[in-house]
């Protein structure tokens, strides 16, 4: 388990998107995700398509038929694209106006339990659903329309 905060990565009168940041890592979960993938030619036709997606959400919403359901059917974890792809990029979709968008990678098997890589992002997103479903329900976290309001760090 690592702690991690919630950080504003991207904002307009649409959408808000978040991302995670361990505090032990300089960079978000959405910035090693993009560093991983911005010059690979391998799959760059894949990850134009997510930064494309995620660029759209900005002014149109997060909207559902954007993403496909990943986690369970208790949570809120879906992925980018929606279309037949080698990469998956995961996010918690709270509302068409807040998203917080997790790590992804390639998805060289059936599903993402059967990678480790895959598996743990997915995991740690459905561990910050639940934390923030948690603090809204104890008022140590406040979701309104287009924003998630805490100072608090997450367990991982």
């Amino acid at each position: 388990m690592n702690e991690a905060e919630l950080i504003l990565f991207d904002q307009s009168e649409n959408c808000t998107v978040y991302s995670i940041r361990f505090l032990t890592d300089e960079d978000s979960e959405v910035e090693k995700f993009y560093a991983k993938f911005k010059e690979s030619s391998k799959y760059n036709e894949d990850f134009e398509r997510i930064i494309n997606v995620l660029m759209g959400m900005l002014d149109n919403g997060a909207l559902e038929r954007f993403f496909r359901y990943e986690g369970k059917m208790s949570d809120r974890v879906v992925a980018l694209p929606v279309l037949k792809s080698k990469l998956r990029l995961y996010c918690l979709r709270l509302s068409d106006k807040i998203i917080v968008v997790g790590n992804g990678g390639v998805k060289d098997t059936r599903t993402y339990e059967e990678s480790d890589e895959l598996r743990g992002y997915v995991l740690s997103l459905q561990q910050l659903d639940k934390l923030l479903r948690e603090g809204v329900h104890d008022g140590t976290i406040a979701i309104t329309e287009n924003k998630i309001e805490t100072d608090k760090t997450f367990e991982l």
